[in-house]
């Protein structure tokens, strides 16, 4: 396993696919197409699932099974692509990585369920799951553990674990600064979520992130990340606090369906699918795409 590689692809902005959808409540494999050409024609390094951005929540397995070798095949050598179990038994997470690295996925993210395991039991789901397949740790399934408990795990998977390649970020800064520090120079993590989760991370030793804006904006992106690479600090705050912040306000405002909805809703916007999910959850509105719509270009971000 060639961990320069990963640490190439887990630098600067990566995308979590939102799974797009019809009207119909079908999966849109036309709009999931669009939306990972225009993630790597912005700049990612990397596209990868992830069991909540992806909404595996209202997916079959069969569906993310098909999901996961579509955008292997679209991808192609573009990018880093990296498939996700959901947070399922230990033997089906295993199988569904086989699987992944059968059909070609450079990786796979790994979240054990969420309730009664120990320490060790978490540790060696995660061993488990990347025997088959390079893993990445989806943090927050770490957090019912205790802080104590998940940076336990995180020892552990660095002294057992030659194919743990690092962790997405999405448990909070307690964590992601200790185990940033403990595993610097052996895995390479990335922030979840926001810009400033990543600059709240950059000191510890952490080069990426997943962006919103690196499919929808992706001038911005390269901005904040330039300004990262030059080490202006000051300017990679000012783009968080002019547009980062205020996006993800207007997206939690917009409708009472929340950001997820949003993102879908951005989409439809963008022009790379429509803005539907799948019942119970909630679409946006005509109103509310309106009051989106002139959110964003007030921010200049549509």
């Amino acid at each position: 396993m060639d961990r320069a590689r990963f640490k190439h692809h887990f630098t600067g902005p990566l995308s979590s696919i939102n799974t797009p959808f019809r009207s119909d409540g079908a999966v849109d494999y036309d709009g999931l197409r669009r939306f990972v050409d225009a993630a790597i024609a912005g700049g990612a390094r990397t596209v990868l699932f992830t069991p909540g951005d992806s909404l595996y929540a209202v997916l079959s397995e069969q569906e993310i099974a098909e999901l996961t070798k579509v955008t292997r095949e679209h991808v192609g050598n573009r990018a880093m692509f990296l498939a996700a179990a959901a947070p399922w038994w230990q033997d089906q997470a295993v199988a569904f990585a086989r699987y992944a690295a059968g059909i070609g996925a450079d990786g796979v993210l790994a979240s054990p369920p969420f309730r009664g395991v120990t320490v060790r039991d978490c540790a060696d789901y995660f061993l488990a799951v990347s025997r088959e397949l390079p893993a990445v740790i989806l943090s927050a399934t770490l957090a019912p553990l205790g802080l104590g408990g998940a940076l336990a795990a995180v020892r552990l998977l660095l002294a057992e674990g030659d194919r743990i390649v690092g962790f997405k970020e999405d448990y909070g800064p307690e964590f992601a600064r200790p185990a940033c520090l403990l595993s610097q120079g052996t895995w390479s993590n990335f922030a979840g979520g926001q810009k400033q989760t990543h600059l709240d991370m950059h000191p510890y030793g952490c080069a990426g992130y997943m962006s919103v804006l690196v499919v929808f904006k992706p001038e911005i992106t390269r901005s904040y990340w330039a300004a990262v690479e030059r080490g202006d600090l000051a300017a990679a705050a000012a783009i968080i606090r002019d547009y980062d912040m205020p996006m993800f306000d207007l997206m939690d405002a917009a409708s009472p369906a929340g950001i997820d909805a949003a993102q879908h809703a951005m989409m439809e916007l963008a022009g790379i699918c429509g803005r539907w999910r799948r019942p119970p959850l909630s679409d946006y509105t005509d109103a509310e795409l309106e009051r989106l719509r002139a959110g964003l270009q007030e921010l200049s971000l549509l």
